[in-house]
């Protein structure tokens, strides 16, 4: 049997298409850090459940893997490492403010 490992719940705003993240005050923010990180299998599958009910505000809700850093949740797959920086297009977004 596989072993748990820590998860945020990530997806897209549905309007805007942001890649968004569950915190644990049930907000949906656009900021990895500050995410509730999620210990317990679950309730990852009980979190998971609540973002993928809020159909009006977010889609594609799924889990990913992180871990507890110094500042919050931190991703641990590259994939979710480059979804925190916004589109790969420099002039737009999240990336824009990193030129």
């Amino acid at each position: 049997m596989a072993r748990f490992t820590p998860k945020v719940v990530t997806a897209n705003a549905l309007i805007e298409g942001d890649v968004i993240y569950l915190t644990a005050d049930d907000r949906w923010t656009r900021l990895h850090h500050e995410a509730e990180l999620i210990e317990d299998e679950a309730h990852a599958q009980l979190r998971l459940l609540h973002a993928m009910a809020q159909k009006s505000v977010a889609v594609g809700a799924y889990l990913a893997d992180a871990k507890a850093g110094p500042n919050g949740p931190e991703p641990t797959h590259f994939r979710e490492v480059f979804r925190t920086r916004g589109p790969s297009n420099y002039f737009l977004g999240k990336q824009a403010e990193l030129v």
